[in-house]
């Protein structure tokens, strides 16, 4: 981090057509804040941006939704996401508006530049239009299954449930979300990003991320150039978001992915004007490489290939803008056991949780970052809310404060007097662990450890209530008053040593703590001294965090609860049983426990895989018409139940052995029959 002087640190930019929840928070934002505020500790150069996205379909669709126009529905959700924000303690520099003047000319130059350089492919392509509403219909106008995961609600973009990156014509069976009938293809003009001539550049690039970045998103980079990029259409056929710059484009807009992490410099760009700036010296290259910024994007696992693929090559296309140093990407937060879903309203709103639990930003602070899903996937529950809080917050962090400055006010009425005129930690060993924590806390911090930082810094707490016990100070007082009042100043300096450390994690209770120690906010700095003069004098105590009682719990619980029932699905429709058989028949059938060895798909076919199966009896191959919902390295090793005395046939010149049993739900989605418990292939199913 020395090496820098500068550092330009954004967040994923929220669709402005929702509130915020806390599986926002924990992807792209409050790792984001705490790491800032370390930047700001270390007197760093630092401007942090974000914004509200105020383009692309999501939003038409929720004025459709809620029959009104797409302005109105980003002037409520940008006033909502912003008020949020600021509540919960998100230090943004600026919290900006892609709908903005200053983000469309910036977005419009970005496009004329590449396009003067001829770096766009113009062609014409075939789009879904909805022959009902007579209109092209955008990437989130679409919905289908997922060619990766099967999710039926996939859109015509990205599927949310496994976050692949889709374009629309991958969806199998679309859907239009405006007259809900499948979509006709018709020929329009665009012009593409030729992801493909980048992708030599961006293998040389990202490949000196290696072991720099997080491993999940160097993994999921290096998987997406293994799969070979393709050109990507970075025009729209809308009626709202920023024009395209080009007379014979008129009614066209820009892609939404073209425009929106170009908000993070035009965010900049106003940032810069109201403060006296130059925003150039956060975004542009200098003449001098060791002059430029350190430019990070924190977001969450879905937006890895826009920050990591398609945003660098629009950079590095136009030529004259630096490239992420690092995209410290957070896997999902899930929710009481699933994902969280806006759709379903199973989520803890932000602006709710700030209502019914008003000044307890710091305990959701608190939670969030002690589960951050940092490498992998990660659960909230609102129990292990009530646990962390209690047991952590209040009786750890919480009970060392207060012990320190009630034993000060009981004895010495609050004031902190020495012979020596000075106040310092004397214990040796306190000291160096106090120095150890130190070096721990800044190691993970800059290595996006943010859940085993703030661990450290709870430590700290734990080394004070430690030391406490040990010397019991409230003993001492009547036999050794002397060595009782030392006890208690080292307690005290400890206590500024954890404030200072706490900063980027916790930063109301960090205010109360320093109103306390009656310090100003900074003279306390995680690389200062801690002294007290003596005659200082300290204010009264305050609780810091207040127990969370089971009827709070049992309230969110329900609530959630309500939500889901509220939400829940209408049974789908039951295809009707067939005519019935007698056993005889079914006792003719021989099916069996078996294992797919290997799968390829099969030749100028669009459904068929061709499946080595063991049996138990034998390998044998059988073509299954199922290549449209699994992708077959995903089904290797898979258990299956196949009926193996069914008469060969030969289907595309193989001959196929069999039939594997697959269950089909009302929507059309396969899942396999899975033979239960530890059954070896050949295992009877009777």
């Amino acid at each position: 981090m020395n090496k820098f002087k500068r550092f330009t640190v954004t967040s994923a930019l929220p669709y402005a057509n929702g509130p915020l929840h806390i599986g926002h928070l924990a992807g792209a934002y409050l790792p984001a804040d705490i790491f800032v505020r370390y930047l700001r500790l270390q007197k760093k150069d630092v401007v942090y941006i974000c914004g509200s996205d105020e383009h692309g379909a999501a939003i038409t669709i929720k004025a459709k939704k809620e029959d009104t126009t797409p302005q109105a529905i980003i002037d409520k959700y940008h006033h909502q996401i912003k008020t949020s924000f600021e509540e919960f303690g998100i230090s943004f520099d600026i919290y900006h508006r892609t709908s903005s003047p200053i983000h469309h000319d910036l977005s419009q130059e970005f496009f004329l530049n590449l396009y003067e350089k001829d770096e766009f492919i113009e062609k014409f392509s075939e789009q879904y239009f909805d022959e009902d509403y007579q209109q092209f219909l955008a990437d989130r106008y679409i919905i289908g299954t997922c060619p990766n995961c099967s999710n039926p609600n996939a859109y015509g973009d990205q599927c949310e449930n496994c976050g692949t990156s889709l374009n629309p014509t991958d969806l199998i069976n679309p859907i239009s979300t405006l007259s809900g009938k499948p979509p006709i293809l018709k020929l329009t003009k665009h012009w593409f990003l030729p992801l493909d001539k980048y992708q030599p550049w961006l293998e040389q690039w990202i490949d000196t991320k290696e072991g720099e970045w997080k491993v999940n998103v160097f993994g999921q980079c290096k998987s997406w150039l293994k799969s070979g990029l393709q050109p990507r259409s970075m025009t729209r056929d809308l009626d709202w978001g920023i024009d395209v710059p080009l007379e014979e484009a008129k009614g066209k807009k820009l892609y939404v992915w073209m425009d929106a992490p170009i908000g993070y410099i035009s965010a900049t760009k106003q940032w810069a004007i109201d403060n006296g700036k130059d925003w150039k010296l956060y975004w542009k290259k200098q003449e001098n490489e060791a002059d430029e910024a350190c430019l990070l994007h924190f977001i969450g696992k879905d937006n890895i290939v826009f920050h990591c693929i398609i945003f660098p090559s629009i950079l590095h296309a136009h030529g004259e803008y630096i490239l992420p140093q690092n995209v410290p990407a957070n896997e999902f937060l899930n929710l009481e056991g699933d994902k969280l879903s806006t759709s379903r309203n199973h989520a803890v709103w932000l602006h709710e949780y700030l209502e019914e639990f008003p000044g307890k930003q710091d305990e959701l602070r608190y939670v969030l970052t002690s589960i951050l899903p940092e490498t992998s996937d990660s659960e909230f529950t609102w129990k292990d809310y009530q646990a962390r809080v209690n047991n952590e917050l209040a009786d750890i962090l919480g009970n060392y404060v207060n012990r320190i400055m009630v034993l000060m006010h009981k004895y010495y009425d609050g004031k902190v007097e020495h012979e020596t005129g000075k106040i310092v930690l004397t214990d040796k060993s306190v000291n160096t662990e106090i120095g150890r924590l130190y070096d721990e806390i800044q190691v993970n911090l800059e290595a996006y450890r943010f859940r085993a930082a703030l661990q450290s810094v709870m430590n700290m707490a734990r080394l004070g209530n430690g030391y406490l016990t040990e010397q019991e100070p409230w003993k001492k007082i009547k036999t050794d008053p002397a060595q009782a009042k030392e006890a208690l100043h080292n307690g005290l300096v400890l206590m500024g040593h954890l404030a200072a450390c706490l900063q980027p994690f916790l930063p109301a209770t960090v205010r109360k703590m320093v109103d306390m120690l009656n310090i100003p906010f900074s003279a306390i700095a995680m690389d200062a001294e801690m002294a007290f003069a003596s005659g200082h004098q300290l204010n009264k105590p305050v609780i810091l965090f207040e127990k969370v009682e089971d009827e709070v719990i049992e309230k969110q619980l329900q609530k959630l609860a309500d939500k889901k029932a509220a939400t829940a699905p209408t049974q789908p429709a039951i295809v009707p049983a067939k005519e019935n058989i007698n056993y005889e028949s079914f006792a003719t059938m021989d099916i069996r426990t078996g294992t797919i060895v290997t799968a390829e798909k099969v030749a100028k076919t669009k459904k068929l895989l061709k499946l080595s199966i063991d049996t138990g009896l034998d390998t044998r191959t059988i073509v299954s018409g199922i290549a449209e919902y699994f992708e077959p390295e995903a089904i290797i090793g898979q258990k299956v139940s196949v009926l193996v005395n069914l008469e060969p046939r030969e289907i595309k010149g193989i001959l196929s052995q069999g039939m594997i049993l697959m269950a089909e739900s009302a929507d059309g989605k396969l899942s396999f029959v899975v033979p239960g418990g530890e059954m070896h292939n050949g295992s009877v199913i009777r």
